[in-house]
């Protein structure tokens, strides 16, 4: 789309998941964890570098051992971490998941991850940068609030194109008339959009139709919203043109749906960023949730996830 060096400039969480080990049941009966890279744009990070993209990651960790595990991660695939702060006075966040078929239930501890100043964001950096993606999650909580409001209004002015995933829990973020007023101001950038159907009940209490949903995001500025189903699928909306619906991809067994979102959007933005059909787009974005829907906490490395994406 653009020469500059950065595909995808990632700001938000990275955190530690714990997630059950026993599969199909809440919190409450999971008896053991299973540690796994956590974080919505960390996921998203993780696997568009993994697709071959020139990916950075903004964030905040802290200088302890769960700190020191995201860095290896992250280093194992060559993610730039320059712009990942190490926070002393506070421990890295974590969250206990659990191993479900469908929305996961969840407990946060939330630490460090919050802790995003505008310093890790400089104009160099958003001067290099093709899409910039945030997350509900990072948004819930000053100061990376304020620090990506203010940056993502930069990106814009010099010509990045913006993403969010509206991610909204009233587990993270309490105050609903603050997270209408922050994502209302965000959107008003042409962000490209992904909100899931729990998303929606949640930010607007089970009170809009599909088609209403669209309407909100279109009225406030946004050209494309996408609004995935679970097992039916994926709509998208762009405005002045015919909704598309695609179905989910068949898989025998599902595993784990911690993460099918991220992967999704990864695949959605990938493929955006090489040009390709819209259709083309959610095809491959609907590949890559089917993967990490049959693997546990993130996508094996023993497969050829490009090859997987490609296929017809």
């Amino acid at each position: 789309m653009t020469n500059r060096d950065i595909d995808i400039l990632c700001v938000g969480e990275a955190l530690v998941d714990f997630i059950g080990h026993q599969e199909g049941v809440l919190i409450n009966n999971t008896r053991d964890y299973h540690r796994y890279l956590g974080g919505s744009p960390t996921n998203v990070a993780m696997n568009t570098a993994r697709l071959g993209l020139n990916t950075t990651l903004v964030a905040s960790i802290g200088t302890d051992g769960l700190g020191a595990y995201i860095l290896e991660r992250l280093n194992e695939v060559e993610i730039n971490i320059d712009h990942i702060k190490k926070i002393e006075t506070s421990p890295t966040s974590i969250i206990f998941v659990s191993r479900s078929l469908d929305t996961p239930d969840f407990i946060p501890y939330r630490n460090a991850d919050f802790l995003i100043t505008e310093t890790q964001l400089p104009s160099s950096l958003l001067k290099k940068t093709t899409i910039f993606h945030t997350t509900c999650f990072a948004l819930s909580k000053n100061p990376a609030q304020k620090t990506i409001i203010s940056k993502a209004k930069e990106a814009f002015q010099l010509g990045c194109k913006l993403s969010i995933d509206i991610n909204y829990s009233e587990k993270i973020w309490q105050n609903k008339e603050n997270a209408l007023h922050i994502i209302k101001e965000y959107c008003s950038y042409n962000p490209l959009v992904k909100i899931s159907e729990d998303d929606v009940a949640r930010l607007f209490d089970d009170t809009l139709t599909h088609e209403e949903v669209f309407e909100f995001f279109h009225k406030l500025g946004v050209d494309l919203v996408c609004l995935t189903l679970g097992k039916n699928g994926v709509k998208l909306s762009q405005r002045n043109k015919e909704l598309i619906h695609k179905p989910a991809i068949k898989i025998n067994k599902v595993m784990d749906a911690t993460g099918a979102g991220d992967a999704f959007w990864s695949g959605f933005l990938f493929a955006y960023l090489k040009e390709n059909t819209i259709e083309d787009c959610l095809r491959i974005a609907l590949n890559l949730a089917a993967l990490k829907l049959q693997n546990v906490g993130r996508l094996p490395n023993n497969i050829n996830i490009l090859s997987e994406l490609l296929k017809k």
